[in-house]
């Protein structure tokens, strides 16, 4: 894909105001939750860094993904969660606090495991060419446009309380329909392969998210944490940065075909939420 404004600078820079509404809801106190809660911190930790990806290529290679939606789908699972799952669990009525110290520590960390996890994926799926993917560019990249951004809404958050949280709505906003514009480009883009390849793609992506969800709950279980913070573990491992797998598909390796199943991915995402969410409230409205 060659080299334009919007892959270069727009898309880069809107990711980095989302990054940093994410920013104007975080304090200091969310990382301290490690060791306030380390099991449950711990339990997600493996689940999004480890176990996440593991699912992904075992989809892959269930599925026979052909070498982009495979590279895609890796791309997916290598990404940190999004400011999306905090508002899941809110919504859920789940364990808020441990999503957000999730969502902040995945974000710190996939600096530098997803460039890690993507050239791996990179080399074993794609041999028949030769894909142009630097590490370091990448971890640069990453980090210019969530860890700083991020560090600049905390810094605004502490100083300007009030009004970070005023702002944060807005973010939010932002995230969501700049994700759906995103979708739509690639889809246009890329609207050959994507007739082609959808209902594979489609059962791909609503597979991740509905078995990665179900891999947090059982995670929970066997970790014996509380049925909240369990069902927190299900939207956090759930849920991705699909916006992030978008950017780094297009922006840093300039691949767009590797973008489609991210893009397919946001959207069917919040299947698995809303089904957690409509079970979870069905719990807490159950007649004693």
């Amino acid at each position: 894909m060659q080299e334009t404004v919007f892959t270069q600078f727009i898309l880069p820079g809107v990711l980095a105001l989302v990054m940093l509404g994410m920013g104007l809801g975080l304090n200091l106190s969310d990382f301290s939750r490690l060791v306030k809660m380390p099991r449950a911190v711990i339990v997600g930790l493996v689940g999004q860094l480890l176990i996440l990806p593991a699912f992904a290529l075992c989809l892959a290679l269930l599925f026979q993904a052909p070498s982009e939606i495979a590279i895609g789908l890796m791309i997916i699972a290598a990404c940190p969660g999004g400011t999306t799952s905090n508002l899941i669990s809110h919504v859920a009525k789940a364990n808020l606090a441990l999503s957000v110290t999730l969502t902040a520590i995945t974000t710190i960390i996939c600096v530098i495991t997803t460039p890690l996890l993507i050239k791996y994926s990179i080399g074993f799926f794609e041999q028949q060419r030769s894909v142009d993917f630097s590490l370091l560019s990448t971890s640069l990249g990453l980090l210019v446009i969530s860890i700083i951004p991020v560090i600049i809404g905390m810094a605004i958050r502490a100083k300007y309380s009030k009004s970070a949280r005023r702002a944060e709505p807005f973010f939010r906003k932002l995230s969501t329909v700049f994700m759906l514009l995103l979708i739509a480009i690639i889809s246009y883009q890329e609207r050959d392969m994507l007739l082609v390849a959808f209902p594979d793609v489609f059962l791909l992506a609503m597979s991740l998210n509905i078995g990665a969800t179900a891999l947090g709950l059982v995670l929970a279980h066997l970790s014996k944490v509380s049925a909240r913070d369990g069902v927190t573990l299900g939207i956090e491992i759930g849920t991705q940065n699909a916006t992030l797998a978008i950017l780094i598909a297009v922006t840093f390796i300039q691949e767009p075909a590797f973008a489609i199943a991210a893009g397919v991915y946001g959207v069917t995402m919040y299947l698995g939420a809303f089904l957690l969410v409509m079970a979870r409230r069905s719990v807490l409205t159950a007649p004693e």
